[in-house]
């Protein structure tokens, strides 16, 4: 991965935070009056230039300002992001709306689910061994701008009710560690280029077991959400002896 500056760093995480919170590419005067970053509106276009020859930004239109690209999303997910974890309050109340059901698998994954949906304000989904999907939160990309084109959204819904093809993408994630980030190509197919997916297996060599996660365009608020899906995560593991 290519040595940015320490002033590069500063203007790309910043344009991917406001890219994150506004849908909209990011201009040099944008980031000028915003972030007071210290250096003139010349600089700023010249640093956002060169990021963009490096692949961290694009420009969708001569005349628009820049937004990140994939490359540039995983650059600030693996070294910039400060994860912001839930309050134990909310931890609580997730754990009380699906302890009723504890004992049985299918409900509280599909407990989980909903929970994460709301949680997250996103598209939520999971999977199990047998072959079932559950997701919950459809409602809440169609208010996404990205999801206003008719057939990235159809593509993303399809994706719910095929388990093997959603399995294939599941199997193309890689890494050690116990969430994964999936981003534009990492999905494996054109169409769902615009999108994102975060999500973590549980219950590995267990009875039970299968994924759980969200899924949205490549710019979902990342600090929040994942640590969000691996507390889901963390939680169905806690629940499995009861299955």
């Amino acid at each position: 991965m290519d040595e940015l500056t320490n002033r590069q760093i500063k203007i790309l995480k910043n344009v991917v935070e406001e890219y994150i919170e506004t849908a909209k590419p990011v201009g040099s005067d944008t980031l000028d009056k915003k972030f007071n970053l210290g250096v003139s509106p010349a600089t700023l276009r010249n640093e956002m230039a060169e990021l963009t020859r490096l692949g961290y930004l694009s420009q969708p239109h001569t005349s628009a300002g820049r937004s990140p690209t994939p490359k540039g999303l995983k650059y600030y997910v693996t070294k910039l992001m400060q994860p912001k974890n839930m309050s134990v309050t909310d931890e609580v109340k997730i754990k009380e709306k699906v302890w009723d059901h504890r004992s049985e698998f299918e409900k509280t994954l599909r407990d989980a689910t909903r929970e994460l949906a709301q949680a997250t304000k996103s598209l939520a989904l999971s999977t199990n061994d047998t072959g079932d999907v559950y997701y919950a939160g459809t409602a809440n990309i169609l208010s996404m701008p990205e999801f206003f084109d008719i057939d990235l959204t159809r593509n993303v819904l399809a994706l719910l009710d095929n388990f093997a093809f959603l399995n294939k993408i599941f199997e193309r994630a890689t890494g050690e560690g116990d969430i994964y980030v999936m981003l534009g190509d990492d999905l494996g197919y054109d169409y769902l280029s615009p999108c994102g997916l975060v999500f973590t297996r549980f219950g590995r060599g267990k009875k039970h077991q299968g994924t759980i996660g969200v899924m949205g365009p490549y710019r979902l608020n990342y600090p929040s959400l994942i640590p969000t899906v691996q507390y889901f995560g963390s939680l169905l593991e806690e629940l499995e002896s009861n299955w």
